[in-house]
């Protein structure tokens, strides 16, 4: 049998050797994630995460970065159905701990994208100005030019990426959740996804020099906001010198 293991870790791919090495995990994560996912997760994705119509999808197959990405977030377990997951505080007995015994068993279910490496996600060496021409031309026809979010149909919406960390903005391209693509490897590099973290982190970090962002979407906002705030000031001025005037007389 060892013979066999060490034939298999020479055989298989790198990073399917590591996939398979997180895929499994301790046998204390997979069981213990068995346990948080029945008592936490399998009313709506069933007690084999094999999904139940019109509560919740299965997750065979989503991986470790689906898991870290939804709970971390908040937005699992839901409160109550919807057409979206809203992110919210996560559930109180969410930690790094609970999320990798709960990865560690939803991957060992049928593998799938795992969480990235440190490196993989630091804004620090990702090029900015490349990651800001990948964010134009494929994300902003739902996230919009400075990820303020928008709406989509039947009810859902791209999110604001203003509180996505970096490991999570990987992850969400990585695993595609609710309305998202999936934007793999082949189609986004590892290293354009750090480009592109760059660029958000970037955005995230960028101050608003007359006061409040309103949306940082230029000057329709802020032409919008002047012309209801000044022509409801000069209405109140007509009110109060027309009333003064008939008090005088």
């Amino acid at each position: 049998m060892g013979l066999l293991g060490v034939a298999y870790t020479l055989v298989v791919p790198t990073d399917d050797r590591a996939a398979a090495s997180i895929a499994s995990g301790k046998v204390d994560n997979v069981a213990e994630g068995k346990r948080l996912f029945e008592q936490s997760c399998s009313s709506c994705h069933g007690l084999n995460a094999e999904g139940i119509p019109d509560r919740g999808p299965s997750l065979v197959g989503v991986g470790w970065a689906a898991v870290d990405f939804q709970v971390s977030s908040g937005r699992m377990p839901m409160t109550q159905p919807g057409a979206q997951a809203p992110r919210k505080k996560p559930a109180d007995w969410v930690n790094d701990e609970t999320i990798k015994q709960l990865g560690a068993y939803i991957q060992s279910l049928g593998g799938g994208p795992v969480p990235p490496t440190e490196e993989q996600v630091d804004p620090a060496k990702g090029n900015r100005a490349k990651g800001g021409e990948l964010f134009r031309a494929n994300c902003i026809q739902c996230h919009n030019f400075v990820g303020a979010g928008g709406a989509l149909t039947q009810g859902k919406y791209a999110p604001e990426l203003t509180e996505a960390t970096p490991k999570q903005i990987y992850e969400a391209m990585a695993t595609g959740p609710q309305a998202m693509p999936v934007f793999n490897d082949s189609v986004i590099t590892p290293d354009q996804k750090r480009d592109m973290i760059a660029y958000i982190v970037g955005l995230q970090q960028e101050p608003n020099p007359g006061g409040a962002g309103l949306g940082r979407i230029g000057p329709v906002t802020e032409g919008l906001l002047l012309w209801v705030v000044g022509i409801s000031l000069l209405v109140l001025a007509a009110i109060w010198i027309t009333a003064k005037k008939r008090q005088a007389q």
